[in-house]
């Protein structure tokens, strides 16, 4: 099977914060040395590891370095790390939004990119138009393109907008029809970021399903970035892992998106004392704040009939606030919501600038496994439904070994869920 991509040593410089080098007399210097004299960039042989965490001393940080792979023909490869991991600038460079900084690519025969909303597109130009703008930039004739139309509209469910301007899309439309231009215009390479995240259910699965026709039924590649690791791994064969810029790890899928997700275990602890921000996906509005959070199961291995005791301690901001709901959130390794827990109203304690709260699930039944666990607190409005006063994701990690207390289980098939159901009630008759 023949190389469809591959990158050699390939690495891209950035400078923070500004174009060029600041001063002329070091811009002069650099196009002297690099042009007239046709030795290495200096400034290039400055730099720091892409570690958005961490403040550093260089104005030059790598965002990929010394990246070395290939992908054959017909493949499909999931890319995967946190944000920042350089995923995109990756699949930047392959689609020639920009350059490498050092090293070369190649890639054999047209890439469909669909990198971010509205990529390619025109907001002045309807849909139509757009979609035989596309085709022309990826060397189609009209002809071709025009015995697409009609497939292209149908998948991405616009045909009543079609004639509309692209900039009184949603983005959700947007991508529908992005993803759908790309992926109908028989590019040899597809190149998917994140994206798909925009669109609803029901299109995930029609764009995940269309993507494993291009790559088995058509023989196409498949470039296929997502932090929704089960999309991934339904998706794609093999994985590239890229940390701070780097491969941390290439092979099979199962491999890297399992190494991947246990090496993300140490951001997750039995008990957070002060709760980092990292663990928010919106800022609390501070009325009321988890300040920690604990696992007060004395046993770090639990068990599947073991109560599970959580304690959280709770922040008053606002002395006018008056009642609240708890909600807890379990989800399994990959990311998956395997069970969740909303309380009733409760009234929050007067003349306390603090107070704790005590969770016990006696019958969680949760199998074999490593869990997260995050926790909410809010109040239920009858205008406006649940608010929330803040919310934790996967701030705490649960770890599930035994089936019972005194019996540890040795075997336990993944095919056989998150979920040790031992209530069940049979009747022979």
């Amino acid at each position: 099977m023949s190389t469809a991509i591959e990158f050699n040593h390939v690495s891209k410089q950035y400078r923070l914060g500004l174009v060029s080098t600041k001063t002329l007399s070091h811009d002069i210097r650099r196009f002297w040395i690099t042009n007239v004299l046709g030795k290495e960039d200096p400034y290039l042989k400055i730099g720091e590891t892409n570690d958005r965490a961490s403040k550093g001393n260089s104005e030059y940080v790598w965002a990929l370095r010394d990246i070395d792979f290939k992908v054959e023909q017909g493949d499909v490869v999931g890319i995967i790390g946190k944000n920042g991991a350089g995923k995109s600038t990756l699949l930047k460079l392959l689609s020639r939004v920009t350059g490498p900084t050092t090293g070369t690519i190649r890639a054999h025969g047209r890439i469909g990119s669909l990198l971010e909303v509205g990529t390619g597109f025109h907001g002045e130009m309807t849909g139509r138009e757009n979609i035989f703008m596309n085709g022309a930039i990826l060397g189609m004739t009209r002809n071709e393109i025009q015995s697409k139309l009609d497939e292209i509209i149908d998948f991405s469910g616009c045909e009543r907008y079609i004639d509309t301007p692209v900039k009184r899309y949603s983005s959700g439309m947007t991508v529908r029809l992005g993803f759908a231009v790309a992926a109908f215009l028989e590019p040899e390479i597809l190149v998917v970021d994140e994206v798909l995240a925009v669109g609803d259910a029901e299109f995930q699965k029609k764009a995940i399903g269309k993507m494993k026709d291009v790559s088995t039924g058509e023989g196409r590649t498949v470039l296929f970035v997502s932090h929704n690791m089960q999309s991934v791994k339904a998706l794609c064969r093999n994985g590239i892992l890229l940390k701070n810029g780097q491969m941390e790890m290439a092979g099979e899928i199962s491999d890297v998106v399992g190494y991947y997700l246990q090496e993300n275990q140490a951001d997750f602890s039995r008990k957070v004392a002060i709760v980092p921000n990292r663990h928010r996906p919106h800022p609390t509005n501070c009325e009321l704040e988890i300040i920690e959070a604990e696992i007060m199961n004395d046993n770090e291995h639990l068990a599947t009939d073991e109560p599970l005791e959580f304690l959280l301690r709770i922040k008053k901001n606002d002395n006018t606030t008056r009642k609240f709901t708890v909600g807890l959130m379990i989800d399994d390794n990959e990311e998956s919501r395997v069970g969740s827990y909303v309380s009733p109203v409760y009234m929050v304690p007067e003349n306390k600038s603090e107070f704790t709260i005590h969770i016990t699930l006696r019958n969680h039944n949760l199998a074999r496994g490593i869990y997260r666990v995050g926790f909410n607190i809010g109040h239920k409005e009858i205008e406006y439904g649940l608010r929330d006063y803040d919310v934790l994701t996967n701030v705490l990690a649960l770890n599930v070994v035994n089936v019972t207390k005194n019996t540890p289980i040795v075997l336990w098939q993944k095919q056989w869920g998150s979920t040790n159901y031992r209530d069940a009630e049979i009747k022979i008759e």
